[in-house]
Formats: structure tokens, C-alpha cells, sequence
């Protein structure tokens, strides 16, 4: 058992405001990638944050998430991994994705510092902006769901998340196992326990192991019900051809579910290449043949096509729908298509470094009843 600390405020951010620049003053790191508060004050983004004074203006736990922080690390570490050390705040699902990258070779986690968060869900960056734009602090708002109330702003996905208790990172800012006005830092690698001799104050959490076990043990019985029950409501929604037409009638195909996804990282993506290219007559050839062509075409064939691209590594951080302009379901639909997926394959996406990505390793015991002996 690593080192627990507990600690009793009602301000937690500022509590891990202090934590992080206490790191960076220490030389622990020498960047930080947290929200940060925009100068409009209406939303929160991942900023790297180098200057310990800049850290007045994060946000640590702030629920929402503009761009994922898996893409972020992404972008940042895809060519080559840091050469000094950065500590990145990352929700349970950020955390998985980022994981899925690095093992698909499109992430390293060297010299980072991975500190995640027990996540009762985000709001959609429209609702947090018009929340704090009403005079209403999310922060405040979201520790209802803690509380067992609920609230139906928060993300769909959020609401059905199994895996909102992070696994397999430096640092857990714990929520579970602990009092409304508590909250608890966990070190789960002799990284993070030398990250915590940075800072001071904290009560050694005694017994928290059992408490928060149990605690998150109840927590994930109540998310995996909503979760099943959602899926069979969904399932009569999108269930044959002229429900998933009907359902995807709305789409504009604008891709701005695949430019948000973490998990879709083509350079050159099929759906934007030439193979979608075609005369002008060939669009009037269809069109007659059938009496009449809807334009923009190909749009449920592009969201098959993704979902068969990407459904193994889909952690259901719930992006896409985000994105989505005319609120289509995008995100519960890959949920439910992706558990299923990877349920194939007894895999979860972005569980472990240390499990393959399905279809990147061959295995001579699997899917016999579709491919015979």
C-alpha cells in the first residue's frame, strides 16, 4: 500500500493548486497541464502552465473537458517524449485514452507525472459556459452527484461511466471511501509518493484501502445498472438499418465527431481521401437510378466505417457527441457498440500498458465460432 494522506476543505483546488506549485517550486517537474480558467472566465482549458504564478488561474478539478488531454499529450509527445518532467491532470477516461495512444505508438508517457481524479462526470463545454454564465459555480454544482443527487446536465455518458475510478497512474485525487467536506491523495508509484513528499499538511488516511473499496464498489454497482439499463433502451433506438438511418438523419457529415475523437489519429483517413471523390455525373447516374440522392452522401456509411475502425480502443469519453452540432447520440451509440467489441476480446480499452490492442496481436484461442477451427 502506497502513501494515503487525507485532507479536510471544502476548497479542494486550492489545496491542489498549492500541491502543484509546490512541485514545480521543488523541482519535482517543470510544467504542469491543467485547466486553466480563460480570460473570459465562462470556460476552463488544458494549458501548460511553466510559470508557478500562472497556477492562480487553474482549475484543477474543473468539470469539463474542451479537448480531451489524452489528444493533448498526443500532439505534444506523438514525434518524441519530454526531455523535463510535466505533470499532467488527466479524468479516468483522458487517462485510458492517453494509455490506448502509447500503446498504438502515438504517446509517451516518459517523464510525466500522471495525476487523476475520482470523476463524478463533466459538463458539456455549452453547459458549463451557460452555468457559469448564470452565476452558478459547475464545481459547486457537480457535488451533488457525490452526494447521490441527480443531475441531468451532466454528460449522457458520464451518468452510465463504469470507469470513472482511475487505475494505473501516479497520483489519485480520491474522493470515495471519504466524508462530503474530505478528500484524499494517493500515490500509486514510488513516482507519486515522491511527488507527495512535496507537500505538506494531510493526515495519514487509515484505512482507506477497505473504505474506499467498498465505497467504489457501490458507486460502480449503480453506474454499471444505469449503464445495462441505457443499453437496452438504446439498443430498440438504433436496433436495423431504418432505425440507424432515422437516428443518423441529422448528420451533416461535418467529421467533427472524428476530429475530437483521441482514438483517431490517421494522417491520411479514408473518409477524407479521394476514394470520395467522384464526377459530377456520377451523382446524377445515382440519383436517377434511385429517383432521388441525399446530399450530403455516404454519412451513415462514415459512421460504420468508424465504429469498425475504432470500437476496440473506444473508452466512451464522450467527445464526440460534444461535438456534434445537431446532438446526435454519437457517444452512447460507440459506448454500447464498443463494450460489446471489446467484450469479444475480454479487453478494455486503455485498462493497461500491459494488454495488446485487439487485432495488433493474433491469438490462436479467439472468435473460432466466426472463423471455424
Amino acid at each position: 500500500m502506497g502513501k494515503w494522506l487525507k485532507f479536510s476543505v471544502k476548497d479542494e483546488d486550492t489545496l491542489i493548486r498549492g500541491f502543484l506549485a509546490s512541485l514545480m517550486e521543488k523541482g519535482v517537474v517543470q510544467g504542469i497541464i491543467a485547466p486553466s480558467i480563460l480570460p473570459s472566465m465562462g470556460n476552463a482549458a488544458q494549458s501548460l502552465i511553466t510559470n508557478p504564478k500562472m497556477l492562480e488561474n487553474a482549475k484543477p478539478l474543473a468539470p469539463v473537458m474542451a479537448v480531451s488531454t489524452a489528444k493533448i499529450l498526443s500532439q505534444i509527445t506523438r514525434l518524441s517524449p519530454l526531455d523535463k518532467p510535466v505533470a499532467v491532470l488527466l479524468r479516468p477516461c483522458e487517462l485510458r485514452a492517453a494509455t490506448e495512444l502509447v500503446k498504438l505508438k502515438q504517446a509517451h508517457f516518459d517523464n510525466l507525472l500522471l495525476i487523476s481524479m475520482d470523476c463524478a462526470g463533466t459538463y458539456s463545454v455549452k453547459t458549463y459556459t451557460a452555468l457559469a454564465g448564470d452565476g452558478e459555480d459547475p464545481q459547486q454544482r457537480i457535488q451533488k452527484a457525490w452526494q447521490g443527487e441527480e443531475d441531468d446536465q451532466i454528460r449522457p455518458v458520464c451518468l452510465t461511466c463504469e470507469w470513472s475510478i482511475p487505475e494505473h497512474c501516479d497520483i489519485i485525487i480520491a474522493r470515495h471511501g471519504l466524508g462530503v467536506d474530505q478528500f484524499g491523495l494517493i500515490a500509486g508509484t514510488e513516482k507519486g509518493e515522491t511527488a507527495l513528499e512535496a507537500l505538506s499538511g494531510g493526515d495519514p488516511w487509515e484505512g482507506g484501502e477497505t473504505d474506499r473499496e467498498a465505497a467504489v464498489a457501490k458507486w460502480n454497482e449503480t453506474k454499471i445498472a444505469a449503464r445495462d439499463t441505457h443499453f437496452e433502451a438504446l439498443k430498440g433506438q438504433v436496433a436495423g438499418i431504418e432505425n440507424l438511418l432515422k437516428t443518423y438523419s441529422s448528420c451533416i457529415n461535418c467529421h467533427n465527431c472524428m476530429t475530437v475523437c483521441p482514438i483517431c489519429f490517421c494522417k491520411e483517413c479514408f473518409f477524407n481521401s479521394a476514394v470520395f471523390e467522384f464526377d459530377a455525373n456520377r451523382f446524377m447516374d445515382w440519383s436517377q437510378a434511385r429517383g432521388g440522392l441525399r446530399l450530403p452522401s455516404d454519412t451513415l456509411l462514415f459512421h460504420l466505417g468508424r465504429m469498425n475502425h475504432m470500437a476496440t480502443s473506444c473508452v466512451a469519453c464522450g467527445m464526440c457527441q460534444d461535438a456534434c452540432p445537431n446532438d446526435i447520440p454519437v457517444a452512447e451509440i460507440f459506448k454500447m457498440v464498443g463494450f460489446n467489441a471489446q467484450a469479444r476480446f475480454e479487453y478494455v480499452a486503455g485498462r493497461s500498458l500491459d494488454e495488446p490492442v485487439p487485432l495488433t496481436q493474433f491469438r490462436e484461442d479467439e472468435l473460432h465460432e466466426i472463423g471455424g477451427e
